[in-house]
């Protein structure tokens, strides 16, 4: 017997609770008394229920229901939720005394739903617990960090019948799992007012119909998803009709859906306000728990206390910043001001000398450069002021152009040094042997390269240029200009002694300058025209940052990073200059342009 929408609530109902009294029924479906009625009589007829009971016939009918399984996306690196995602997934961290992925489990068990699978990616072993505590199945996303969940959905699609989908932070007041579900739909909540989340438009029997990134007074998207059988079946063949396209790396699998909403048949399922909770910040989830921060296990608050020595429950307007490519900053604020707080990336303590970023970062606030800086820890961390309504150098902008190399010329001259030494062609071979550790390198023109990198060194040497402090990472992004025009150059970690022409290299080739915007800088620089040995040597270290920060580049692709384009920016400077460079030093002439 195919049911009705009513007739499969009452069922359900009276399955669930044998015996369930009448207005019972009506509560928990939210049906009429009279539709409650109707749905009886004809189960009766059919001979699924008897004196108020199911009989052996009912389980049949609602077999087609019956939910298989869920599947808990917990792959993600939940980058809103800095700094302490930087320490644990968000999924993994307890509100109201309980952690957040273990609630959601147990809310699952309770409603007999015990085929769960969990998907993981970033810091994916602090997940695997769950096999021990709770029987879950563990699947690792190798793509987390590269691909949206899409590539989660995929990764489990072969499990897709009916199933839940959850996000492991999400938190329920009320368990909203059912161990049977009439169809596909997606929960939603009603939002007064305006609102940037997923508004939906529905038509007859709550169809989705639309859906728009932002609105007002409107139901929108939160929480789980329900995908029937027939959903799964009709879903799976987009998602792998597209998968391998480049414009559906960065789509959620819910933009496949809108892709294709008039095919895939989903109901808005509404839930009361104050249901479904997805916390966005930290100050979200304070809200709802006012003793998160005093029960977070956190060695990044701890660290915050210490220096600053205020209470942790004075930290507030926690949000991440911009991240740069070897680590992770957010911003934070006390009652004594607002504050960044640093977090280094995996892998960075094989790169970067700590001792030497501190001892630069005094320096440069002794010189009035960068009196940012408050504190930094010889792991890494570090907290320094935040610039409020600051803005980055414009490399387009002639004037700051002139400011910041008069900068790189007063580092240069200051006789300040530190212990630690920096040469971008030692780091190269640095890095080389670490990317031999993860195999040959077999990229095409590689080696090449490398040789054209060994003698533009051994030219470069031979000038016998004036080593100094160095700030080595000297370009556009590390400049800051506040609201009364003061600059300030930041991030000193690969600070070090080392030739002065390699903070001009690393300034052409991360400001993305052409030959004459470089020719131009270096005018600046020395204030004059420079000579063509004085070019020839500056724009050999243009060639070996390219290739450094290439080798780089490929150093943290293979440990499983996304460099994306600088990659190929950094080739191509390395490629170009280090043929001209090798030109100018063999021939010993210079074509200008």
């Amino acid at each position: 017997m195919d049911l009705t929408r009513s007739e499969f609530l009452v069922l359900r109902e009276i399955t669930l609770h044998p015996g369930c009294a009448q207005r019972k029924i009506v509560n928990a479906t939210g049906l009429s008394l009279g539709s409650v009625n109707a749905a009886k009589k004809s189960l009766v007829a059919a001979g699924l229920i008897r004196n108020g009971e199911p009989t052996a016939e009912a389980a049949s009918a609602l077999a087609p229901y019956k939910v298989d399984n869920a599947i808990i996306l917990a792959a993600g690196l939940s980058s809103r939720f800095a700094p302490i995602s930087y320490e644990k997934p968000k999924g993994l961290l307890k509100v109201r005394g309980e952690v957040l992925i273990e609630r959601q489990i147990e809310q699952l068990l309770a409603a007999g739903i015990t085929d769960i699978i969990v998907v993981v990616g970033y810091k994916k072993e602090y997940f695997f617990y769950l096999e021990d505590k709770f029987g879950v199945s563990i699947v690792v996303n190798p793509d987390y960090a590269s691909r949206n969940n899409s590539s989660s959905i995929k990764r489990v699609e072969d499990r897709l019948g009916n199933t839940y989908i959850c996000s492991s932070d999400d938190y329920f007041t009320e368990n909203p799992f059912e161990p049977y579900v009439w169809k596909a739909y997606y929960a939603v909540e009603y939002a007064e007012g305006p609102t940037a989340e997923w508004c939906v438009s529905t038509g007859a029997h709550d169809r989705i119909t639309s859906v728009t990134i932002g609105g007002s007074d409107a139901w929108y998207m939160i929480g789980h998803v329900y995908f029937d059988r027939a959903f799964s079946n009709a879903y799976v063949p987009l998602l792998d009709a597209v998968y391998d396209n480049p414009a559906t790396v960065d789509k959620l699998w819910e933009h496949i859906y809108l892709d294709h909403i008039k095919e895939l048949d989903m109901t808005a399922r509404r839930y009361p306000a104050g249901t479904i909770f997805e916390f966005d910040s930290l100050d979200e989830v304070r809200e709802f728990d006012p003793l998160f921060l005093e029960n977070l296990d956190s060695e990044v608050f701890d660290n915050i206390v210490e220096v600053l020595g205020c209470s942790k429950n004075e930290i507030h307007d926690v949000y991440p910043l911009k991240q740069g490519l070897t680590n992770l900053s957010c911003h934070f604020a006390t009652q004594n001001g607002e504050y960044v707080y640093r977090h280094p990336g995996i892998g960075t303590e094989s790169m970067i000398d700590r001792t030497s970023e501190t001892a630069a970062q005094k320096i440069a606030h002794d010189l009035g450069i960068d009196d940012t800086f408050i504190y930094e820890d010889e792991r890494g961390w570090k907290i320094s002021r935040f610039i409020p309504e600051a803005r980055n150098l414009d490399p387009r902008n002639d004037a700051e152009v002139a400011r910041a190399m008069r900068i790189a010329r007063r580092i240069h001259e200051s006789d300040a040094t530190v212990d630690n030494t920096f040469d971008f062609y030692t780091e190269s071979k640095r890095y080389e042997r670490l990317l031999q550790e993860h195999g040959p390198i077999d990229v095409p023109g590689y080696h090449e390269m490398a040789d054209m990198a060994r003698r533009v060194k051994e030219y470069a040497d031979a000038d016998g240029a004036p080593i100094c402090l160095t700030h080595n990472d000297f370009f556009y992004l590390n400049f800051l200009i506040d609201g009364s025009d003061h600059l300030y150059l930041i991030d000193w970690e690969y600070s070090g002694m080392a030739d002065y022409a390699s903070d001009f290299g690393t300034y052409v080739v991360c400001c993305e300058c052409n030959e004459q915007e470089a020719l131009r800088a270096l005018e600046h620089y020395f204030d004059r025209k420079p000579t063509f040995e004085e070019v020839r040597h500056n724009f050999a270290y243009v060639a070996l940052a390219g290739w450094c920060w290439y080798v780089w580049s490929l150093v943290k692709e293979a440990e499983g990073d996304f460099v994306g384009e600088w990659l190929y920016l950094y080739y191509n400077y390395a490629k170009r200059y280090l043929k001209k460079v090798l030109h100018w030093y063999d021939e010993s002439f210079y074509t200008e342009g």
